[in-house]
């Protein structure tokens, strides 16, 4: 008999006995694949494509800078004490040392300074350091103290005086790899990614050493992002803290590691990197926060500067070392011991440099509009070249005519003044001012409104104003230019006037002291300005020839009426410094220009404004000559001799005041041997104000020429030779002949009559019982 088998269980090695969870973990494991197969790897493809064209077409927009002109520093050239310092601290100097570039020092008449380098019209112009002795109101010697031997073309590097900005207001210095000091280069690579070499974008290890550092120093020492990333976030992602920012921030590190060699990386690092604000103005770069910080180029940065750069990059704000000095020092301070622990500087060099000061630089080394007034002239005229938009965000450098020290003057004298003379029930006082060169036509001030800082309505290019009594030394100008018909010694009277205008209306204008005065020479008829003499002196002249003369001078379209004479014209303060620097000038026209010209961003010049007038007509030199004399007469005895009283006697300046009806407008238009300026003063609502040219215009003028480096106005006798003319008889005398006068006159133009007050001998004299003089007034009564 069989015996049936029992049932066994199945063997523990069959399928069916695998445990269900492996069978669901590899179905995962290979959906995930799939996912990442199917889905990532297009993922990536897209992305790849989308970071390679961003990074490749990667262009920084910087901006336009302009600068002022640099300050001359050449032997010889008028330049007071004051005025230098005026330069150095508007051109960002600081006073430690003078060894550094941007610093100076000094003892006594002679000043140390350590000038930056920079790049003008002619080319690059290197940094110096120099010994400039100021004696006597003059630059005396400039000499080279590396090589102990005399300068005779150093400047001063220029002032920074306005930023255009394009769609943002990023200020930014774009620089190469080579061009970054090697301790900035590894220094940044020791602080923020010491991995940065070896890693793919993104470092794990980096990570955790990071934080293992941070949390035994106690503070945030070392970064935990890479440079790719840091470089990342800056460029393409914004600041919103997720999961999906993040993912996004690794993968376009890995890719960009992977197409693009390290020094890409850290070159466009450098350029990126942010390092602090000022207002609305973004600091990025560290060529650009070189200059904030420190005023100084990256080639001049000390090793304390570079470490306290580095050191900002956690937090800008939070190192602030304008605002937070203690807290920048700590951090400069980690960044430095971090460089010696890792062998980039000796133990000695550290101490030294945390022993230091932070030595940033007072004043924020960058300028988006300072001179609002002088700008609108520099857009003006850059605009025949370059479009309203052309010039912003760049890269170019425009560089102006602009004289930082001037300017400031001009600034004090407005609003000194109108602070002075404004009435407490006057209206509201403005001003325009334009200050030029004589030799060139530059424009080396201005000053739009009483506020100086505030853009807006600027009164020096744009406010037309009547010019009154300023226009009628162009009156006297025309009727010079005919020597055989007028002289400074012509006599002229001084008589009420009746003219029958175009409209049919009588003209009848009066002196503004309400006298005549009857026969006065041409001379003292502009040195007082009297009007009936000067409309006798312009109808022979004809209106019409005065208008076209303010055509040709200034591009003006006057109505040439009769009134046009005693300047029934509304003009711009710039329009009549245009007009004036013809007489200025010793004849020439001059453009007045604002801009010198265009460099681009290879340091090229594209652009040059350097309108060199032609050499004055003979004609008209010597007429300019003479109009000069009588108003260097006008600032000694005539309506301009407060400016003698003021102490200004030594420049011998010219000058002409200037009043509309009403006393609504006070002008005043004066020069020097090397400076023109001509001032405005009224209201916004042509209220009357009160003021006269002298009591106006004028004292803003005296302010300004008081502390400006100014020459006195020689004006020479070329073409010209003086004569002494009888007091009632136009002719010739002798020098002590009783009231007889000296008078300049166009060379073979003396009066054909000669008169003399000498006898043959004292007893003629007797017999005659003094009839000479007799004989010569019933001679001239005969003529008239």
């Amino acid at each position: 008999m069989s015996v049936p088998r029992s049932a066994s269980p199945k063997s523990s090695g069959s399928p069916s006995a695998r445990p269900r969870w492996r069978t669901w973990l590899f179905r995962g494991a290979l959906l995930a694949l799939g996912l990442v197969v199917g889905v990532g790897v297009p993922y990536f493809y897209v992305l790849d494509k989308r970071v390679r064209a961003e990074f490749d077409a990667l262009v920084w927009q910087v901006p336009t800078r302009v600068y002022a002109r640099p300050q001359p520093l050449v032997p010889g050239t008028r330049l007071d004490a004051d005025t230098l310092l005026l330069e150095l601290a508007a051109a960002g100097y600081r006073e430690d040392g003078g060894e550094l570039p941007g610093t100076w020092t000094r003892d006594g008449k002679r000043f140390d300074i350590a000038t930056r380098a920079f790049t003008d019209l002619e080319g690059p112009v290197p940094g110096r350091q120099l010994s400039v002795l100021i004696d006597g109101g003059r630059v005396a010697t400039v000499t080279d103290r590396k090589s102990g031997k005399p300068v005779d073309d150093a400047r001063l590097d220029p002032a920074r005086i306005a930023t255009l900005y394009g769609d943002v207001t990023e200020e930014r210095r774009l620089v190469q790899l080579q061009d970054v000091p090697s301790l900035l280069v590894t220094g940044l690579q020791a602080v923020e990614d010491r991995n940065f070499k070896h890693h793919h974008g993104i470092d794990p290890w980096g990570i955790l050493r990071a934080a293992w550092v941070n949390t035994r120093e106690g503070e945030i020492e070392q970064g935990a992002s890479t440079l790719t990333q840091q470089l990342v976030r800056n460029l393409f992602l914004s600041r919103e803290v997720a999961w999906t920012r993040k993912i996004k921030e690794a993968s376009y590190s890995v890719i960009i590691e992977a197409r693009y060699d390290k020094q890409r990386i850290l070159e466009a690092y450098f350029n990126e990197v942010y390092l602090g604000q000022h207002g609305n103005q973004a600091i990025h770069g560290i060529a650009a926060g070189a200059e904030f910080w420190f005023g100084r180029d990256l080639s001049a940065l000390r090793t304390q500067d570079m470490a306290l750069l580095v050191g900002m990059i956690q937090g800008p704000s939070v190192y602030d070392p304008r605002r937070r000095p203690e807290a920048a020092l700590k951090r400069r301070n980690l960044v430095l011991a971090v460089w010696r622990d890792t062998g980039l500087i000796t133990a000695a060099d550290a101490e030294k440099a945390m022993a230091s000061s932070l030595g940033v630089s007072a004043r924020p080394g960058v300028a988006s509009n300072r001179n609002p007034a002088f700008m609108d002239l520099v857009r003006r005229q850059l605009a025949r070249d370059y479009p309203a938009d052309a010039l912003r965000g760049a890269g170019l450098v425009v560089v102006t005519t602009l004289s930082p020290s001037a300017q400031l003057r001009a600034e004090q004298a407005v609003t000194g003044t109108l602070d002075k003379v404004q009435r407490k029930d006057g209206p509201a006082l403005q001003a325009g001012l334009v200050l030029t060169d004589t030799k060139s036509g530059e424009v080396l001030a201005m000053v739009g409104n009483r506020d100086t800082d505030q853009p807006g309505f600027n009164r020096a290019l744009e406010a037309q104003r009547p010019v009154g009594s300023l226009l009628k030394p162009m009156v006297y100008l025309l009727a010079l230019a005919q020597p055989d018909r007028w002289s400074l010694a012509t006599p002229v009277d001084d008589a009420p006037v009746d003219l029958v205008l175009p409209n049919g209306k009588r003209w009848n204008p009066e002196n503004s002291d309400g006298r005549s005065h009857g026969r006065v020479s041409l001379a003292d008829a502009l040195m007082h300005s009297y009007n009936q003499a000067t409309v006798r002196v312009g109808m022979d002249v004809g209106p019409e020839r005065l208008a076209e003369l303010l055509k040709v001078l200034a591009g003006l379209r006057a109505q040439p009426n009769p009134s046009l004479i005693l300047g029934s014209v509304d003009l711009s303060p710039f329009s009549m410094a245009q007009v004036y620097q013809f007489l200025a000038s010793g004849g020439e026209i001059q453009p007045l220009r604002a801009v010198r010209g265009v460099i681009d961003a290879k340091g090229e010049a594209v652009s040059e404004y350097d309108f060199k007038a032609a050499p004055a007509q003979e004609g008209d030199a010597i007429a300019a000559r003479l109009v000069t004399l009588a108003l260097q007469d006008t600032v000694t005895r005539g309506t301009a001799s407060q400016l003698v009283r003021d102490g200004l006697g030594h420049l011998k300046a010219a000058g002409k005041t200037g009043t509309s009806n009403d006393s609504r407008d006070s002008w005043f238009a004066g020069y020097t041997g090397s400076h023109l300026a001509v001032v405005w003063v009224g209201n916004d609502r042509n209220e009357p104000t009160g003021l006269y040219g002298s009591t106006g215009a004028m004292r803003v003028w005296s302010s300004l020429f008081a502390g400006l480096p100014t020459a006195p106005l020689d004006v020479g006798m070329q073409g010209l030779e003086w004569g002494w003319v009888d007091a009632e008889v136009f002719a010739t005398t002798e020098e002590d002949c009783d009231g007889a006068r000296r008078y300049a006159f166009v060379g073979g133009y003396l009066p054909p009559e000669h008169v003399s007050c000498r006898s043959n001998s004292w007893l003629d004299w007797f017999r005659r019982g003094g009839d000479d003089r007799r004989d010569r007034r019933d001679r001239r009564d005969n003529r008239d």
